[in-house]
């Protein structure tokens, strides 16, 4: 079978965490928080694990005094969650009637 199952993307925030940063080249904390209707404390520790997985990397800054910060995927990360879309994608053509 094509593609590698990967436990990373088995929870859905981390699964639309993914999805969101594959379709931008960066995506903010607050932005993240109101998107996935999430904890703090939960979006955080979401992101903490792809980031210790080095999916995902982190910058921050400041706006005025205010910080700020960003999201975006790896090279790593994106190759790992194509590679379990591709999985997925295959499990399900194997599967139809």
């Amino acid at each position: 079978m094509e593609g590698i199952y990967d436990k990373a993307f088995e929870n859905v925030v981390r699964l639309r965490i993914m999805s969101i940063l594959m379709v931008n080249d960066r995506f903010d904390f607050n932005s993240f928080k109101e998107l996935l209707d999430v904890t703090d404390g939960n979006l955080a520790s979401h992101l903490r694990y792809l980031e210790n997985a080095e999916y995902i990397q982190v910058e921050k800054s400041f706006t005025g005094r205010k910080p700020l910060t960003n999201y975006s995927s790896t090279i790593a990360g994106k190759k790992a969650f194509q590679d379990h879309l591709n999985f997925l994608e295959n499990l399900i053509k194997q599967n139809k009637p």
